[in-house]
C-alpha cells in the first residue's frame, strides 16, 4: 500500500643492569632494544594507518581480536505495529539512555529511533511505528560517502567510523528513512561503548556493543519488558529463529520496498 510519513514524535623492554654490566658491548645490546621496541611500534602504527576505525570500534564492543565478524549471520528486526502503541515511547527512551542522547526533539537533535506516524493515502488509516536506520543491505549512505566512514559490517550492521566522518552529511541526504542525525555542539559525559563526537554524523548501531556480547538490542528489551512484545530481534539468516521462523509465516513490509534496499528492519501489521 502507499504510505507517506506524516508526523514524527518524538611497551619497550626494561633493561637488566647485570646483563649491561657484563655485555662486552652494551652498545649493540641498547641498540637491540630500541630497534625491537621501534620495530612493533611501527607495526601498530601501521595497523592504525590502515583500519584507523578498528581501535576505536574494538575497545567500544569488546569483542575479542580474533574473533570476526561473519557474514553467515545477518541481524535484524521485526516491528509488529499491532502491539506497538502510538502512545509509547520506551523504546525511544531506552534507546536514548543506552546510548547517552539527550532525548531532544529539535532538528539539531540526535535521534537514533523516532516514533512516527504513515497515513494509508487511500484509506485514511494511521499507523504508528518506530523508525531508526534499517540497517539496509544496499545502504545509500555508503555509496555516497566519500571517505568510506559509512561502511556495513559483514553481519549486516551499517555504522559510522568516526574516526574518518568528515561531516560532509552527503550520508544524510542519501537516507530515505532520515535516520542520520549531525552532532552540533560539543559532548560531555558519552558512554564508554558509544563514542560519538562533535562533527560527525551518527545514527542507530543496532546496539553493536550489546550484541557482540550476545545481548539484545535495547529497544527491543525495552519493548519486552514493557509487556508490549512489539519488537523481535534476531537472526535473519537462521532459519530456525524466532525471527525467520515468524517473518515466513506472517505478512511483513519494508518500508520504502520500491528501492530495493533489502532491508535489515521489517514491519508486521502496517
Amino acid at each position: 500500500m502507499p504510505y507517506q510519513q506524516e508526523k514524527s514524535h518524538g611497551g619497550g623492554k626494561q633493561m637488566n643492569q647485570a646483563n649491561m654490566d657484563t655485555n662486552p658491548n652494551p652498545d649493540a645490546k641498547t641498540n637491540l632494544d630500541r630497534r625491537d621496541f621501534l620495530t612493533k611500534s611501527s607495526v601498530g602504527l601501521a595497523g592504525l594507518a590502515i583500519a584507523p576505525g578498528m581501535m576505536l570500534f574494538d575497545l567500544a564492543h569488546g569483542r575479542a581480536q580474533d574473533e570476526a565478524v561473519s557474514n553467515k549471520v545477518r541481524w535484524g528486526m521485526l516491528i509488529d505495529n499491532n502491539q506497538c502503541e502510538s502512545g509509547c515511547n520506551d523504546c525511544v527512551t531506552a534507546c536514548n539512555t543506552e546510548n547517552g542522547l539527550s532525548g531532544g526533539t529539535k532538528p539539531t537533535d540526535s535521534q537514533w529511533i523516532r516514533k512516527v506516524q504513515l497515513k494509508d493515502t487511500h484509506s485514511g488509516h494511521i499507523s504508528s511505528l518506530p523508525m531508526m536506520c534499517q540497517h539496509c543491505d544496499e545502504p545509500p549512505c555508503v555509496d555516497v560517502c566519500p571517505t568510506q566512514a559509512s561502511f556495513k559490517r559483514a553481519d549486516g550492521i551499517v555504522l559510522v567510523d568516526k574516526h574518518i566522518c568528515i561531516g560532509c552529511r552527503y550520508c544524510v541526504m542519501a537516507c530515505p528513512y532520515q535516520a542520520r542525525s549531525f552532532v552540533h555542539e560539543v559532548l560531555t559525559d558519552q558512554k564508554t561503548e558509544v563514542p560519538r563526537g562533535k562533527g560527525t554524523v551518527e545514527s542507530c548501531t543496532l546496539c553493536v556493543h550489546r550484541i557482540d556480547k550476545g545481548e539484545t538490542t535495547a529497544c527491543a528489551e525495552a519493548c519486552t519488558k514493557a509487556g508490549h512484545n512489539a519488537i523481535l530481534f534476531g537472526d535473519l539468516n537462521d532459519p530456525e529463529s524466532a525471527i525467520a521462523k515468524r517473518i515466513r509465516s506472517v505478512a511483513s513490509t519494508q518500508i520504502r520496498a520500491d528501492l530495493g534496499l533489502n532491508t535489515g528492519i521489517r514491519y508486521e501489521g502496517i
